[in-house]
């Protein structure tokens, strides 16, 4: 089953997907969680990164902030691996607030053990509810909800960040995102614990932050919040602003020239090897 090869997708858990219940329902099957591997190109520079995409928890941008992403950075030397993480839900999970992160977190303990391949650094790349997603990778490495006998490390060593839902403040967040993952009415300490800017430490990856200022869906004051709380545990990090755009673009901002991914791979080109 884990004999991989390029674009082939295989399902991240081998038998029992943890933390479930209704298996065997359809809303179960449509849901069981996948990676795709997109081998490097060219000259591989042996990093590899995991592309979440967005959808507010609800669905899965798995097109252009997935497959588009991924064979990109696959012609950039980077092998490229992408997720379709299962949606929160009470009626396939115990818990549905960790189902999510189950999933980034075997993604990454795959990707660590990937089969004939060593990799010198792995990070991640999520996009809106994915970067949600990816910073909660990045944020809460001291809570694994995998088996992980093995202790393979599951902090990416790199982020970033696109458009990302980072808070669960109502004052900032996409009430979607917080809804479908946490419900209607939350506790305090999972608004808390979920508001990825309080999670910050000394331990957590530098991070690339993408974001236009014009974004109504999921407001600027997200990636400022996540940047503040890097500088002040003196965490590398680079934010790219788009005055304009939106959200939810992608690769492309068509109101601009500028392509954020230019600026995001000379960045990581800059980090320690």
């Amino acid at each position: 089953m884990f004999f991989i090869k390029a674009q082939e997708k295989i399902y991240l858990y081998a038998q029992q997907v943890p933390n479930s219940r209704g298996e065997g329902s359809q809303k179960y099957m449509d849901n069981l969680p996948e990676l795709y591997y997109y081998a490097a190109k060219g000259v591989p520079n042996q990093q590899a990164i995991l592309v979440i995409p967005g959808g507010g928890y609800a669905q899965v941008a798995m097109k252009h902030e997935g497959h588009d992403v991924a064979t990109l950075l696959a012609d950039q030397g980077y092998a490229a691996f992408v997720l379709r993480y299962r949606l929160p839900s009470d009626d396939i999970m115990e818990r549905k607030s960790i189902g999510p992160l189950q999933d980034a977190q075997r993604a990454m303990q795959l990707i660590r053990t990937w089969p004939g391949i060593t990799f010198t650094k792995v990070g991640v790349l999520g996009f809106s509810a994915g970067g949600h997603l990816a910073s909660t990778l990045a944020t809460h490495s001291d809570q694994v909800y995998i088996a992980n006998k093995s202790e393979v490390a599951i902090l990416p060593d790199f982020t970033v960040l696109c458009y990302p839902v980072i808070s669960m403040d109502a004052e900032i967040t996409h009430m979607g995102s917080r809804n479908n993952l946490l419900g209607a009415h939350p506790q305090d300490s999972e608004i808390a614990k979920y508001s990825n800017e309080l999670r910050v430490n000394a331990h957590t990856s530098p991070t690339f932050l993408m974001h236009a200022k014009d974004d109504h869906a999921v407001k600027f004051e997200n990636a400022l919040r996540y940047q503040e709380a890097l500088n002040k545990f003196e965490i590398p990090n680079k934010l790219f602003v788009y005055e304009k755009g939106g959200h939810g673009f992608g690769l492309i901002n068509k109101t601009s020239d500028l392509r954020w991914m230019d600026a995001c791979l000379a960045w990581l080109s800059q980090l320690p090897k």
